[in-house]
């Protein structure tokens, strides 16, 4: 038998892939990059196959305001989207408690149900995951 002629070994449809527990952590604002949208979209793509986890950090806080109005800058708004991540099941959604507070934001209303944790909550949760990407 020649190599055309090789019998075609029958693919293993039974490969059981490991659930990551998966943190996106979004330290950028939300307009002027496309760090946001990026994070936003990762984290929808991957609910499927992993347990995700997502944290506003720094002046990432600022995706979670509401009444935003990106077209006036010439931006596309995708802020809106945030409302997917309950329809996919990704309920972590964590807040930094200090990062609203530096900014003045510990008062205004959050565009999505989110829970405000402190600096040490926030990195206890961070050694649980087993892979972090940073936005």
């Amino acid at each position: 038998m020649n190599q055309l002629q090789q019998p075609i070994e029958p693919f293993n449809f039974n490969i059981k892939a490991e659930m990551k527990k998966l943190a996106i952590l979004i330290y950028s604002p939300p307009h002027g990059n496309a760090k946001g949208r990026e994070a936003l979209d990762i984290a929808l793509a991957t609910s499927a196959i992993n347990q995700v986890s997502v944290f506003f950090v720094d002046d990432g806080v600022f995706h979670l305001l509401p009444n935003q109005q990106p077209d006036s800058i010439l931006m596309r708004d995708y802020i809106a989207t945030l409302n997917m991540l309950e329809l996919y099941d990704i309920d972590d959604v964590y807040v930094c408690e200090s990062s609203l507070k530096s900014r003045n934001l510990t008062q205004i209303a959050r565009n999505i149900p989110s829970k405000i944790i402190n600096t040490q909550l926030l990195n206890q949760l961070l050694t649980t995951k087993d892979v972090i990407l940073r936005f």
